[in-house]
């Protein structure tokens, strides 16, 4: 266990100061490129607008013998081109494989400065969180970088998830986490070979019918991820970090993609992987609060200015715990019409939003 009073100070002599906050920015989905592919690494100045944060992936999806060329392109992208507004995020290779090591010196030495969030793969407990807290200082010293680079944790074991509040609060460069629900499964012995979403096996259904016990049961499909993705929202909310839903591999179920989305969203995931075109459209539509819903949060934060009382607005109970409800909307709406012309419009934000 780390001595809490020090958490503010830095891990290495000349070390930039640890964030004493996680900043939060529009963060609707992590877009995975593998830029081992040059293709991809020219099409990077059209797709960072698209999205909120891009990911330079290295790890899995990224052959053997192109895990060097990945990191490259990453490099290129961070010193070559703009991303705007767009945050430029990387995951490495898992903490026991041979390219880890160069892939976060060579990342920090050469565009830590541009890189916000390192991605580290398959954490089981603080003392990975721990190496590569230190390690991270070290290099940043020796980079001359002036802000933390801030670090996110995938769960991808039992062991991790088991020791996911742990992680949580190792370091205060925890930026939040994300589920890796192929390799968890594995490692929980789960029989399904899906990536992500729900199964048609894992069901429940009602009673018989007390009258016509011949009559088809209802049954209901159930969503095998949501007691830990419920951790993982307390755990980094309890520390001020963000917790995100992870991939959906079926990309050509929209709807099941969208389904899923939703379902983090409304459990209080800020966002989710998009690991194709197509799934970026779906987690701007699921993370960003709906329309009406803003509208309607604004009208009791209107009604209710100290939030305080109770008050019957269009014949619902407000009170002080809907209006907190209701400032978490709009604030996250607020936010994403800044980024978004389509999204102010819609929230009735025009020329409100600076």
């Amino acid at each position: 266990m780390r001595n809490p009073r020090a958490f503010d100070k830095p891990l290495a002599i000349g070390a930039p100061e640890p964030a004493r906050e996680i900043p939060f920015k529009p963060s609707r989905m992590i877009h995975f490129l593998d830029l081992s592919n040059e293709k991809m690494v020219e099409k990077v100045p059209a797709i960072a607008p698209t999205v909120d944060i891009l990911l330079g992936n290295l790890e899995d999806a990224v052959s053997v013998d192109r895990k060097e060329a990945a990191r490259a392109g990453l490099i290129k992208v961070g010193r070559e081109m703009d991303m705007g507004e767009t945050a430029l995020w990387t995951r490495v290779n898992s903490l026991e494989s041979p390219w880890v090591l160069d892939d976060l010196t060579e990342i920090v030495g050469a565009i830590g400065d541009k890189i916000e969030v390192i991605m580290v793969p398959k954490v089981e407990g603080p003392w990975d969180i721990h190496y590569v807290d230190q390690l991270l200082a070290q290099l940043e010293a020796k980079a001359g970088i002036e802000k933390p680079i801030l670090v996110h944790a995938i769960l991808e074991t039992a062991l991790g998830v088991a020791n996911l509040e742990e992680i949580a609060a190792a370091s205060p460069r925890i930026q939040g986490m994300s589920f890796g629900p192929a390799d968890l499964a594995a490692s929980r012995r789960m029989k399904t070979t899906r990536v992500g979403g729900g199964h048609p096996g894992y069901r429940t259904i009602a009673d018989p019918d007390a009258e016509n016990p011949e009559l088809p049961r209802p049954s209901y499909q159930q969503d095998p991820w949501h007691y830990s993705i419920a951790r993982m929202v307390d755990a980094c909310t309890a520390v001020g970090a963000l917790p995100f839903y992870g991939p959906y591999g079926d990309i050509k179920d929209e709807l099941g993609c969208e389904t899923q989305f939703r379902a983090a969203f409304l459990l209080g995931c800020v966002g989710a992987w998009s690991l194709h075109p197509v799934q970026i459209g779906i987690a701007k539509k699921v993370f960003s609060p709906d329309p009406e819903e803003v509208i309607f949060a604004k009208k009791v934060i209107e009604a209710i200015p100290d939030g305080r009382g109770v008050h019957m607005i269009d014949g619902k109970m407000q009170d002080d715990a809907t209006w907190k409800q209701c400032q978490v909307m709009v604030k996250l709406a607020e936010m994403l019409a800044r980024k978004d012309p389509e999204l102010a419009e819609a929230y009735g934000f025009v020329g409100a939003v600076a």
